[in-house]
């Protein structure tokens, strides 16, 4: 058993079982702090992403900084209508920031090369791209990665070492191999499900990178 005490910060992690009995009435503030929002702190300053959090469960800390934003927003709570969402957007980060930080052990890497991409960055452009084979504007991939169009086109070419276009293209081919590999989709069908407009398309793109066509290299995988 233990007492709550007035501005302690009591961390619960809901992969346990928590149970307790409160004999007393008291207000609390509660944030919550799911593993995507915290990836996605660690992966913003390019920071290894966090494992479990350090505390000791059931018993409080005194932490002065998420007290104090804690009751900088109870004015808001209060009157969610009057309340700027921007405000309590970066009151709620910040919390975030300081868990990850003080509790997580998160700790930026060195910095970034000048005119690169942050692993971050270069992650989200890749996870847009391979999810959009058919091809996505540049800008929409730069904008996700809080980049000008010009600017994502140089720093993609300098951390991946080829232009976005280019490593399109050498995705599609590595997807199309997965399916050749299957077997049972027909060239044509390869070539629309990896983005390219026919079978031709494929046929040529796959010369070039392979070096052999598709059909020959799927004839090699029986040999």
């Amino acid at each position: 058993m233990c007492d709550l005490r007035c501005g302690e910060t009591y961390l619960y992690d809901l992969r346990r079982d928590y149970c307790g009995l409160l004999d007393q009435p008291y207000h609390c503030l509660l944030f919550y702090l799911s593993r995507e929002a915290l990836n996605a702190i660690a992966d913003d300053v390019s920071a290894r992403r966090i494992g479990d959090l350090n505390h000791r469960p059931g018993f409080g800390i005194e932490d002065a900084t998420i007290f104090r934003l804690g009751r900088s927003l109870l004015p808001a709570l209060s009157r969610p209508d009057q309340a700027n969402q921007l405000f309590v957007d970066h009151v709620t980060l910040a919390v975030g920031i300081h868990v990850a930080q003080t509790y997580g052990g998160m700790r930026p890497v060195s910095r970034i090369a000048a005119g690169r991409l942050a692993p971050w960055q270069e992650r989200r452009a890749k996870e847009i791209i391979s999810a959009n084979l058919g091809g996505v504007p540049l800008a929409d991939v730069a904008r996700e990665c809080r980049l000008s169009t010009s600017h994502f086109q140089r720093a993609f070419h300098r951390t991946v070492g080829m232009a976005a276009h280019k490593w399109l293209l050498s995705r599609r081919i590595e997807v199309a191999k997965e399916k050749l590999r299957d077997g049972r989709s027909s060239l044509s069908d390869v070539a629309l499900a990896c983005g390219f407009s026919d079978q031709s398309h494929l046929t040529r793109v796959f010369n070039r990178l392979v070096g052999i066509s598709p059909g020959a290299w799927r004839r090699a995988l029986d040999e």
